[in-house]
């Protein structure tokens, strides 16, 4: 196994804090990032450290706040000052928005799609000029299937997710040539095991919301039938060990996308027919070269 250098966002709990025990376990170096790690984070962050001197693992604490230009930046040159080279980056870090569409503010919403979509965007900035320049790397995207399969109470998250989606499949082609993957884990809904739901942004005009009184209970009916239909399996390590596969595959080899859906609501039969419609948009285009990632040797 080639031992790669790791950054993985939002590393304090759920699919992040899963992801990179799973990836440090499977032997790479992880830098485990998240934001505040000497304040409302310390104790995950220290958590973190104490995991890797009793297991021996190599895992490293790095901050990291997905909406600052500036935090990306620092924290990629940390990485780098400390391995020379980074191999993997996986934007997991994301917040979701729970409640009635019209009573979210429009700032509200702008900082969900802040976190969510411009996030890894900003990463990716800190980080593509030095793969680009090794002709190597991978970015991997923590997505979702209400990108694809939505569900009532959650709009600005799933509105950020298939933003994020977009971005990501542009990104891929856009790469392609320089030898960098592209790869998007879609987990569905997980309800267990992680604070997405418990620290989820409520909607901010209550007046609006309450004036949904046809809804009333909806919300929570949705949330006990997804518990109902997970089974016990359905947790954030599972997902973790999805991204450490995709990530242990030889580069041009890793799929654009893979799905961990306990539920089956239908989204990777969506995302294989829309991928399968894709390819061949982009042969007629004449550029189905940048479906797969290759080197300027190989170009030339």
């Amino acid at each position: 196994m080639t031992r790669l250098t790791v950054l993985v966002t939002g590393a304090g709990t759920g699919i992040g804090n899963q992801t990179v025990r799973a990836l440090a376990e499977a032997g790479h170096t992880v830098y485990a990032s998240m934001r505040d790690t000497t304040g409302r984070n310390a104790e995950r962050a220290q958590d973190l450290r104490a995991y890797a001197t009793t297991t021996g693992v190599d895992v490293r604490v790095v901050e990291l706040d997905v909406g600052s230009q500036q935090s990306a930046d620092t924290a990629v040159r940390t990485v780098l000052s400390e391995q020379d080279h980074l191999d993997v980056v996986v934007h997991n870090a994301a917040h979701l928005g729970i409640g009635i569409n019209e009573a979210f503010t429009d700032t509200q919403i702008a900082a969900i799609l802040d976190t969510n979509t411009i996030g890894p965007h900003r990463l990716n900035r800190a980080v593509l000029p030095h793969m680009r320049a090794r002709e190597q790397g991978l970015l991997l995207y923590v997505g979702s299937t209400t990108s694809r399969m939505v569900y009532p109470f959650q709009g600005p998250y799933e509105a950020s997710k298939a933003a994020m989606d977009s971005l990501a499949e542009v990104t891929r082609y856009e790469v392609a040539r320089y030898g960098i993957d592209v790869a998007i884990v879609t987990p569905g809904a997980i309800t267990t095991g992680t604070a997405h739901f418990s620290e989820g942004t409520r909607p901010a005009d209550q007046h609006v919301a309450d004036a949904y009184e046809r809804l009333a209970g909806v919300e929570q009916h949705i949330m006990d039938r997804l518990a109902e239909l997970s089974p016990p399996d359905a947790d954030p390590r599972a997902v973790g060990d999805e991204i450490a596969r995709v990530v242990a595959l030889p580069p041009g080899q890793r799929p654009l996308r893979t799905t961990i859906d306990f539920l089956s609501d239908g989204a990777e039969q969506v995302n294989n027919t829309a991928q399968q419609l894709q390819a061949a948009l982009m042969d007629r285009l004449g550029i189905a070269d940048l479906l797969h990632p290759t080197n300027a040797t190989t170009n030339r």
